[in-house]
């Protein structure tokens, strides 16, 4: 969730802090603050609210030196303050540290510190941490190494720190357990951040730091250590991503900017494994002999990689034959699942760092069944740590609510889908170079609705700013895109909606439409239209206002609906990558309407590295 950076080098190190977090605002804007080393002294400099509010403050009294730390806050333990804002520092403010994670018995370990004088000014479960390690630097008088160890063995949950010792200048000390962390080393210069966004500026050449290690970082150097206290070797990786990528490049919100960039990242992930038009899986690392021998899929995700599994079920159910059952990764360990010893765990995620997802895909090693991870980020950990890995290239995504990468789950997942399907003679050879043709259009179609609708579902978004209510409706993939639609809606706009199979209408949740309630129908199902059709007047005999998303040539629509958006025809499989491009615009637009701030919705995370 939060936001980590650090710098050691010769700039100016809280220009290098402010423009790093700047880049990491959409893991947390509850707060920010910076550590300075100035003058053998540590500068700390804190302030609730959006980054902005820092920069006012330290423009003030800028804190000058050459290493540093910064953070960014979304809020687990307490309120949005500056108090509770990071960094936290030691009593005699000889430690200071920002954190990224949850300790789970930070209550116990604060009694302790406690009962051993020490004095809590904040809140926060950080704060028990740096007192922890400065506990335990005072009482072995040994080295930042051996504080940080002692430390690390006794606290439960998980963390990513970075910490600065007043009696060693120019060096920061990192730690890491189920918290994302990125170290960068670039002429002469070292860098650490949460995410790989903040450095790219600066540096491609970036070190993975694993579960229960530390590292040291000093100007040009970085020394990683175990648990033990041994030093341990690492080998650089390099960040493909374009570091324009990852700004604003004209749009007013990186949500827009992300959704014009759909067309490109669903060819360019597809691509990947598309070679002289049949899909290979060589570099995914699965044999026709493994994909043969599946037995059961289970894909595991939250948010809206979840909603990708619910489209992919029925995708990869009907083209394979293969069962398919969709878990909430936050659900998954906690119900003891019954795992089949030949199934496949797909674990879908962005970031590669979601906490809940990374603790199912951990559950499924443990049991020994094999994982195959869908993820964005490479070096993450669940591209580590799964047995398979399937990169999609999105590039970096900021904006908090997603769109490009859900887009590139959904054509991977498709990809997947055909190419088990072909390989378990489920399909002919003639469909499988059908589907792929098909596979092929998409990113040429997103791009039209893209061009052809955004403003008539601009007009039609301002007209909706003052909604209270909206219900997102469809049948079989219908359905499944009805719950991206809503959960877009609802993350940038903040108007309440819900999605709904459109026959469960009637067991219950019609007694909430009223007059002028918003229903959305999707409708890209050929064999399901009729059906939803009927929901929807259903709807509208009791004052429902309806938007009708539909595919082009089923234009008896409007005599049904207040509004259409038709999308191109596609294979029914691989519609929800149409239908929601429309959704997605509509959610963007009402925010808009409405003068929020699209990108950093309120009380939400980009990565959710806690659970």
């Amino acid at each position: 969730m939060c936001g980590i950076v650090g710098y050691v080098g010769e700039r100016d190190c809280t220009d290098v802090l402010l423009d790093s977090l700047s880049k990491l605002e959409y893991r947390g804007y509850d707060s920010a603050g910076i550590a300075v080393f100035e003058n053998g002294e540590i500068t700390v400099e804190k302030a609730k609210g959006e980054l902005k509010n820092l920069r006012e403050k330290v423009a003030e009294h800028k804190p000058m030196g050459h290493c540093g730390i910064g953070h960014t806050r979304w809020a687990t333990h307490g309120e949005p303050s500056e108090t509770n804002a990071h960094p936290h520092m030691s009593d005699d403010g000889n430690v200071v540290a920002v954190h990224n994670g949850i300790i789970e018995n930070y209550q116990e370990l604060k009694d302790k510190l406690i009962r051993n004088g020490y004095e809590f000014y904040s809140s926060t479960d950080t704060e028990v941490a740096v007192k922890l390690v400065d506990y335990y630097y005072k009482k072995y008088l040994g080295t930042p190494v051996d504080a940080i160890n002692h430390a690390m063995v006794r606290i439960r949950g998980s963390y990513a720190l970075a910490i600065m010792f007043k009696d060693y200048p120019g060096e920061i000390y990192v730690a890491r357990k189920d918290s994302p962390m990125i170290l960068g080393v670039e002429n002469g210069e070292s860098y650490i951040a949460s995410d790989v966004p903040a450095i790219l500026k600066y540096t491609r050449n970036v070190y993975y730091i694993g579960n229960l290690e530390m590292a040291r970082i000093r100007k040009g150097e970085i020394t990683f250590y175990n648990l033990d206290g041994d030093e341990i070797q690492k080998e650089p990786k390099t960040i493909e991503w374009d570091a324009e990528a990852a700004e604003k490049a004209g749009f007013e919100h990186f949500m827009i900017k992300e959704i014009h960039e759909q067309p490109k990242a669903v060819r360019d992930t597809l691509n990947s494994v598309l070679k002289d038009d049949r899909i290979d899986l060589s570099e995914v690392g699965l044999t026709d002999e493994e994909i043969k021998k599946i037995s059961q899929i289970y894909i595991v995700a939250c948010g809206s990689a979840y909603h990708v599994g619910m489209a992919a079920q029925y995708v990869i159910e009907d083209l394979t034959r293969i069962p398919v059952r969709v878990e909430l990764a936050s659900e998954f360990r906690y119900r003891n699942p019954i795992l089949d010893p030949e199934g496949l765990v797909v674990i879908v995620s962005q970031s590669g760092e979601t906490a809940d997802s990374l603790a199912a895909l951990r559950e499924a090693k443990q049991r020994g069944i094999r994982t195959l991870g869908i993820v964005n980020v490479v070096g993450s950990s669940i591209a580590r740590e799964a047995d398979n890995v399937f990169y999609t290239l999105a590039g970096p995504e900021i904006s908090v609510a997603t769109t490009k990468a859900y887009s590139t789950q959904l054509i991977a997942s498709y990809a997947l889908a055909v190419q088990f399907g072909k390989v378990r003679e489920q399909i002919t050879e003639e469909k499988y170079q059908e589907l792929i043709a098909e596979l092929k259009t998409l990113p040429d179609k997103i791009a039209k609705i893209i061009e052809d609708d955004k403003e008539r579902i601009q007009w039609f978004a301002a007209k909706q700013a003052n909604a209270r209510d909206a219900f997102f409706i469809g049948r079989g993939i219908d359905y499944a895109i009805s719950m991206e639609g809503s959960l877009k809606m609802k993350e940038v706009s903040y108007v309440h909606t819900e999605a709904y199979a459109a026959g469960e209408l009637k067991h219950g949740t019609i007694s909430l439409i009223e007059d002028g309630t918003l229903v959305i129908g999707i409708l890209t199902q050929n064999h399901l239209y009729e059906k939803t059709v009927s929901n929807m007047v259903e709807c509208k005999s009791r004052g429902a206002y309806l938007m009708g998303l539909t595919t082009y040539g089923h234009y008896n629509i409007e005599d049904t609906a207040d509004f259409t958006v038709y999308i191109p025809k596609t294979d029914s499989h691989f519609a929800t990558s149409l239908a929601v491009i429309p959704l997605q615009l509509l959610g963007y637009y009402v925010s808009v309407a409405k003068g929020l701030d699209v990108d950093k919705p309120r009380n939400l995370a980009k990565s959710v590295t806690v659970e």
